[in-house]
């Protein structure tokens, strides 16, 4: 069997009717087990999620984990402080990162800090 490229079935579903389309979707939850309805259900949580949770979260470190000296970089980054400031923050666990940032930022900063080994939470 030949492979189809990106191209050839986009230019497929252009060119499919509704029922065609109904067709396939259905053979594909029948031949794989899932359900189309299933990734609009999550993708609807996050958003009311966000709506509801708090607008602004302060960014704890609460575990260092087994690369103290990743961490302490990535908060002398986060922060703008001086490596031995940074370190000192880092010592004091739980530490205050920043306080009353937007979710997006922390989710951000909560990326970096978890990619260098640390925990992180929300308050």
């Amino acid at each position: 069997m030949a492979k189809l490229t990106q191209e050839e079935i986009l230019a497929y579903l252009d060119e499919a009717t509704i029922l065609e389309l109904n067709a396939l979707v259905k053979a594909i939850e029948d031949k794989y087990g899932v359900s189309a309805a299933a990734p609009v259900a999550v993708a609807a949580a996050p958003a009311e999620a966000a709506q509801e949770g708090p607008s602004t979260v302060t960014v704890m470190l609460t575990g260092v984990g087994g690369a103290k000296v990743a961490v302490i970089k990535a908060v002398k980054e986060i922060t703008g402080l001086g490596l031995v400031d940074a370190k000192k923050l880092v010592d004091a666990l739980p530490a205050e990162i920043k306080k009353d940032i937007s979710v997006d930022e922390a989710d951000k900063i909560k990326e970096t800090l978890t990619g260098a080994g640390a925990t992180v939470e929300y308050k």
